[in-house]
């Protein structure tokens, strides 16, 4: 189960590197104005969340599954941080699902945010990566 537990780990940090790296994508997009910048974001982006970022999210989803098998038990035992953890990696799953959104209004020539608007949704994974570590491991209630 420790190798499991392994790949889960590192295909995790790559989901978040990509949920990282694409917002900050955003940014730059959001402030380019030539054709040339436009067309090698809408690349990037796409590479990232369709090469790297989504194949990352569902195999930590598949080897996260694996392990919530593994930990059945804890769910019925109460367990909050488990509860807690998985609602965050339910919410961490919409906002890679928004961050694909938002590549496809970039796509379309429809983004209608500003660059700090994407400063800010930069952010929003790093609160979920630091909740979610310390739920699994410290393990509070």
């Amino acid at each position: 189960m420790l190798w499991i537990k392994g790949l889960h780990i590192i295909f995790m940090v790559t989901w978040f590197a990509g949920l990282f790296y694409l917002p900050r994508l955003f940014v730059y997009h959001a402030m380019s104005s030539d054709q040339i910048s436009d067309t090698r974001f809408k690349i990037m982006e796409r590479k990232l969340y369709f090469g790297i970022t989504t194949p990352s999210a569902v195999l930590t989803i598949i080897f996260g599954t694996w392990l919530l098998y593994d930990y059945a038990w804890a769910l019925n035992k109460g367990f909050i941080w488990l509860h807690l953890k998985l609602s965050l990696v339910i919410i961490l799953i919409i906002f890679h699902i928004y961050c694909g959104y938002l590549m496809q209004q970039f796509k379309y020539n429809r983004n209608k945010h500003t660059h700090i608007y994407y400063r800010w949704i930069n952010e929003f994974p790093v609160l979920i990566l630091v909740t979610v570590v310390l739920l699994a491991i410290v393990r509070p209630f």
